[in-house]
């Protein structure tokens, strides 16, 4: 039966522009009129009367009844964040995994395979190949960048394609409209997370992917401050498959960190090219380090897939950059862990940490964090080595940042 639409809309033109849909869609205000989007903290929902209450639990009508599924706060970042992506749809989980996490639980079932690149998320890799497989799901990781390896992995009962572009911490670049051919071929769902560029900088759906994954707690939220998750897509699909099991497993996003990101959605735009020309000029200026191997960041020239990235992107290379430091084939991966971490430890102007899209810089050991679950075998076949740093630039001046790098690499040139 299809549900009774009868929550209203925020009354906008229909040719509003991502900037303003950033900081207008959600929900009509309330009677008292707030400027700023109201937080709704309370768990259930008062009803009129026991058959509207029996109507809006059977889902026969639209309408708030408990927050593990339904709050007036998360549907405004809902509704946000869908409009921004040019979705018809999303729903809010409490964090990026648990997105993924949904999405597994959404759409597969046991017998079924996913094709999954082996650059993703250290968390993701792990969530497919030992947390799914456990349900009898199988996961084939192949390479990022070769649509070819992609195609030849697909199996009659292959129903999911995942991808991340750019990767963690590599940034290599998927060719989205390639993969969508594959899955429509094969009569699967693509699903990309967007956490590195946002729908800012790349909208999936526009080039033919099926499914959106974000981890709000990076550049949505944009401050470091809370948890949060995301998945947009058809509303058919979201309606259907996901709702139901949001409501049974109740990976749900509180209120209040869903108020959180809608105000860090109002900056979004404004974040991101900041974020991006300072990631740009800091890689640039990597590239010149004598104690600097190679530097990964879609926005060189150098980059492998920079053509694409650049179309894809909105011609924005995004805010992380990975480098490798030299000496990891003299000296073996001892050495270069050694060395990436006394880089590290030189800073004092970035935060060590693992989390990334914060204003502040941050800057991290991913073999030893991110993809610290891994195995070494996994690390090589996703190109993590041990002298690999990466920085997530956030909105200090590039060249504090630059003499923060300069003074470990100065140590190891």
């Amino acid at each position: 039966m299809e549900t009774k639409k009868t929550i209203p809309r925020v009354d906008l033109p229909k040719t509003v522009r991502l900037d303003t849909l950033a900081v207008r869609e959600g929900l009509p205000r309330t009677a008292w009129g707030e400027n700023s989007e109201a937080l709704f903290l309370t768990s259930s929902f008062v009803q009129p009367d026991a058959a509207s209450a029996a109507a809006r639990f059977a889902n026969e009508e639209e309408a708030f009844t408990y927050s593990r599924f339904s709050n007036p706060t998360v549907m405004m970042f809902e509704r946000r964040l869908a409009a921004l992506e040019r979705a018809e749809a999303c729903i809010a989980t409490a964090s990026g995994m648990s997105a993924i996490l949904l999405l597994g639980m959404a759409v597969l079932k046991a017998g079924d395979h996913v094709v999954c690149s082996r650059s993703v998320f250290g968390s993701t890799i792990m969530l497919f190949s030992r947390e799914f497989a456990k349900f009898g799901i199988e996961t084939t990781f192949v390479s990022q960048t070769d649509v070819a390896q992609w195609r030849s992995a697909v199996k009659p009962n292959t129903r999911l394609l995942f991808a991340e572009s750019p990767t963690n911490p590599l940034t290599e670049v998927c060719d989205i409209r390639a993969l969508s051919e594959v899955a429509r071929e094969a009569g699967a769902l693509l699903a990309v997370d967007n956490c590195f560029c946002s729908p800012v900088l790349q909208r999936p759906i526009e080039l033919g992917a099926d499914l959106v994954i974000h981890s709000g707690t990076k550049y949505l939220d944009g401050q470091g401050r809370v948890l949060a998750g995301a998945v947009c897509g058809a509303a058919k699909l979201i309606d259907e498959q996901f709702v139901p099991v949001i409501r049974s497993a109740g990976m749900s996003l509180s209120p209040f960190n869903a108020w959180v990101v809608l105000k860090g959605l109002e900056t979004l735009s404004i974040r991101m090219a900041a974020q991006s020309e300072r990631a740009l000029a800091l890689a640039q200026w990597l590239e010149d380090q004598p104690a600097v191997e190679r530097v990964f960041y879609p926005g060189l020239a150098s980059h492998p897939q920079h053509a694409l990235a650049m179309a894809q992107q909105s011609g924005r290379g995004g805010a992380v950059v990975s480098f490798i430091v030299r000496g990891e084939q003299q000296g073996g991966p001892g050495q270069a862990r050694r060395q990436a971490f006394q880089v590290i430890d030189q800073v004092k102007v970035m935060s060590i940490t693992a989390n990334l899209g914060d204003t502040k810089t941050t800057i991290t050991h991913p073999a030893s964090t991110s993809h610290g679950r891994l195995t070494e075998e996994q690390r090589q076949a996703a190109g993590i080595t041990q002298g690999m740093i990466r920085v997530a630039v956030g909105l200090e001046d590039v060249h504090d940042l630059q003499d923060d790098l300069a003074r470990g690499l100065d140590l190891i040139g």
